[in-house]
C-alpha cells in the first residue's frame, strides 16, 4: 500500500452520470479512484476518460448489494492507500402503483440503495475507523424525505438509506469518520434523465437541471469540510426547482 489517498464510487455507470463526475472529480484531485458499476464497458469508458486526463483509476464490476462485492470493492481502494472517500450512489428508480406493486420490485430497490448503501458504509468504517479519518457519502432524492404516489418503493427505499446515514454519522462522527447524506431535490443533467426526456435541458431553461460537475464539486467540498462544522445532510436543487 502506498501513502496515496484512495476513493471508492459505487455506482458508475454512463459517463455523462453522477458517478462518473464524481469520480473525475476525486481524480483530479490527485485521488486513486477506484470506480465500481455493473457494467464493464461503462466503468470502462469513463476509466479511460479518468486516465487520459492523467488521473489514477481502475474499474471494479460487481454489486454493491451484494456483501461480497462491497467488501471486494474497498479492498481494491484500500489495496492502493488508504480510503478518504467512499461514496455510495449506486440505485435505480421506477413507477408502480401500489396494487401493481410485486414484492421482488419492491425488495429489488431496497437491496440497490438501503443495503448496498450499509453494506459500502460499513466496509469502508472497517478500515477507516482504526485511522480515526475518512468520508462516508450517500446520495439521496427527493423521495428520502416524502413519498410520491407512484414511487414506493423507491422512497422506502431512498428513505431506509437516510436513515441509516443519520444512525452511521452519530455513531461514527465522534470517531473521525465524516458521514453526510446528499438530497438531490430535482433533475440531472446526465445521461439518464435525457434519455428518457431529450428535450428536457432545453424546457428547464437554463440551469434548470442539476449539473452533475456541480453536484461532484459539492461531494468534495463536503469531504473537505473543517471537523468543527461538519454537514450531515445537504439538499441540492436549481434555482429555478420549486420546493
Amino acid at each position: 500500500m502506498s501513502d496515496r489517498a484512495t476513493a471508492l464510487v459505487v455506482g458508475v455507470g454512463a459517463s455523462r452520470g453522477l458517478g462518473a463526475a464524481a469520480a473525475r472529480r476525486f481524480a483530479r484531485e490527485g485521488l486513486h479512484v477506484v470506480i465500481a458499476g455493473r457494467t464493464r464497458e461503462k466503468l470502462e469508458q469513463t476509466a479511460a476518460e479518468i486516465a487520459a486526463a492523467g488521473g489514477s483509476v481502475e474499474p471494479a464490476v460487481g454489486d454493491a448489494a451484494i456483501e461480497a462485492d462491497a467488501a471486494r470493492f474497498i479492498a481494491a481502494a484500500e489495496a492502493k492507500g488508504p480510503l478518504a472517500i467512499a461514496l455510495h450512489n449506486a440505485g435505480s428508480n421506477r413507477h408502480d402503483g401500489i396494487l401493481e406493486l410485486e414484492c421482488a420490485d419492491f425488495e429489488q430497490l431496497w437491496r440497490e440503495h438501503c443495503l448496498g448503501g450499509f453494506l459500502t458504509g460499513r466496509e469502508a468504517a472497517r478500515r477507516m475507523v482504526p485511522r480515526g479519518a475518512g468520508t462516508i457519502l450517500f446520495t439521496g432524492a427527493s423521495g428520502s424525505l416524502r413519498g410520491r404516489a407512484g414511487f414506493a418503493a423507491f422512497a422506502a427505499a431512498k428513505a431506509g438509506l437516510r436513515a441509516l446515514s443519520q444512525s452511521m454519522a452519530r455513531e461514527l462522527g465522534a470517531k473521525g469518520i465524516h458521514v453526510a447524506h446528499v438530497v438531490i431535490d430535482g433533475g440531472i443533467d446526465g445521461a439518464r434523465l435525457l434519455g428518457r426526456f431529450p428535450d428536457l435541458r432545453e424546457r428547464r431553461g437554463p440551469d434548470g437541471l442539476l449539473s452533475i460537475e456541480a453536484i461532484a464539486d459539492s461531494f468534495w467540498q463536503i469531504h473537505r469540510q473543517h471537523r468543527s462544522a461538519w454537514t450531515q445532510e445537504l439538499d441540492l436543487r436549481p434555482w429555478a426547482e420549486p420546493f
